[in-house]
């Protein structure tokens, strides 16, 4: 079967050691380009905080993946926050006094401020101006703006629009409904065998914007698709949710189930032409960590790692000190660093095929780290064993099969001896594989590592 029948069957990627990174790396363009239709298809659509948009994406996402779609209703606490009424929208616009529309949320629903409550009078060119937004620095850019927890309405427009502005009274109207309904998220549960998850996390809350967060969406959705073809040792499980408020309404709800994550991924703005980037988790050298670390250096070295800060995306809530989940953040150029972020530049051709499908392949690697790390007892731990007689002889240093026995002493990890001797984890993974077949090396199990 191709590279390319296997992806559109949704067929699972090889685990076995090195066929890993060679499959992942075949597969990453077929995987993009799949990845980048799913962005277009879902681009047109108006998402916010609440509403029929981001529930028309879950649905969407549904056909790909068996998404469960949960409604948590208006008035909903979670913990410090509550769950605001739902907000949706039929049109927008600001009309001339030839009544020309020139403002139009049909053309680009960026037009409206994210939330706005619903108006419709005629309002002086001063007033206006107040409620209108725009970039100065680049003049034919909608920005995004939203307002998500105040009551006010407002428009934005490329700045251009002003030189044009010269009547004295502009007719508006937005037709918004604010009202009791419920947030909306996606989740799915891959099951594993053994207790505790990985966990996915992307945010859907931008209405037409493809990098931020088409692209998180998409390369989440591929991620899902592929894995549910594997078997897994732990269970994945992945959330499409508003930002900030959908990880606290997740949490509020599931906090024994937060305390079985032994790590996972906040997805953003993961599909432009610029160099991975990952953020750490709050510990610095959680298991997640130092599992991207190595992929980087193995599989992207020109990708850069920063340090967990509180400021940025969802993993401000996974990593509140509440629940300190080992969450780090995967993006390429990072969110606010990139001049069409938040504007009616970050669109479809902003977002790229091999961005996404580069992006989908390290963090697929890195999850069979997460998953594959185990333990092994050296059978034969008195001087070396002969490789010869076994026929590993010849590929003992292809696959590391001398650091694997010497480390393999119960307590050190496939990911220790990886980065100890700077083989590739999945190189080291085909060697213990080796080493068991022959009877040199056992898998300590999780209930007698100690």
């Amino acid at each position: 079967m191709s590279a390319t029948e296997q992806a559109a069957a949704g067929l699972a990627t090889p685990r076995a050691g090195s066929s890993l990174q060679a499959a992942t790396r075949e597969l990453s363009a077929v995987i993009g380009a799949e990845a980048y239709a799913l962005c277009t298809s879902l681009y047109p659509i108006c998402r916010s905080l609440t509403g029929e948009g981001v529930r028309e994406t879950l649905r969407r996402l549904r056909e790909i993946i068996p998404l469960t779609i949960n409604e948590v209703p208006s008035g909903t606490a979670a913990f410090d926050w509550t769950v605001p009424d739902e907000w949706n929208i039929r049109d927008a616009y600001v009309l001339d006094g030839d009544g020309n529309r020139i403002i139009d949320f049909k053309a680009s629903n960026l037009h409206v401020i994210g939330n706005s409550a619903p108006i419709d009078a005629l309002v002086s060119r001063a007033e206006l101006l107040q409620h209108l937004h725009t970039d100065p620095t680049h003049p034919d850019w909608i920005p995004y703006r939203h307002t998500y927890y105040r009551d006010s309405w407002g428009f934005c427009a490329p700045h251009r629009l002003l030189e044009n502005l010269s009547e004295p009274e502009y007719r508006v109207r937005i037709d918004s409904r604010i009202e009791p309904g419920s947030l909306s998220y996606g989740e799915l549960l891959l099951p594993g065998t053994e207790h505790g998850e990985i966990l996915i996390s992307t945010h859907t809350c931008h209405p037409s914007l493809g990098n931020d967060n088409l692209s998180g969406i998409a390369v989440a959705a591929m991620l899902a698709r592929d894995l549910a073809g594997c078997d897994r040792r732990f269970g994945v499980r992945f959330l499409f949710l508003p930002a900030t408020l959908g990880p606290l309404v997740w949490l509020s709800r599931n906090e024994e189930l937060a305390a079985t994550v032994r790590g996972g991924l906040v997805l953003a703005v993961c599909g432009d032409a610029g160099e991975p980037t990952y953020v750490r988790s709050r510990h610095g050298r959680a298991l997640i960590d130092r599992a991207i670390e190595h992929v980087f250096m193995h599989s992207s070295p020109k990708a850069s790692i920063r340090d967990f800060a509180p400021t940025g995306y969802d993993q401000r809530q996974y990593c509140s000190p509440g629940f300190d989940l080992p969450m780090g953040g995967f993006m390429r150029t990072p969110n606010a660093e990139y001049a069409q972020y938040h504007t009616s530049a970050d669109n479809l051709e902003f977002v790229r095929p091999e961005g996404l499908g580069d992006s989908w392949r390290l963090i697929r690697l890195a999850i069979d780290i997460l998953q594959e790390d185990r333990r092994y007892l050296n059978l034969s731990p008195k001087g070396e064993p002969r490789l010869g007689p076994r026929g590993l002889f010849a590929d003992a240093e292809r696959l590391g099969l001398l650091w694997i026995l010497n480390l393999s002493d119960g307590r050190h990890t496939l990911l220790d001896i990886a980065e100890r001797s700077r083989v590739p984890f999945w190189t080291l993974h085909e060697g213990a594989h080796r080493l068991e077949e022959c009877g040199l090396l056992r898998e300590v199990s999780e209930s007698v590592r100690g």
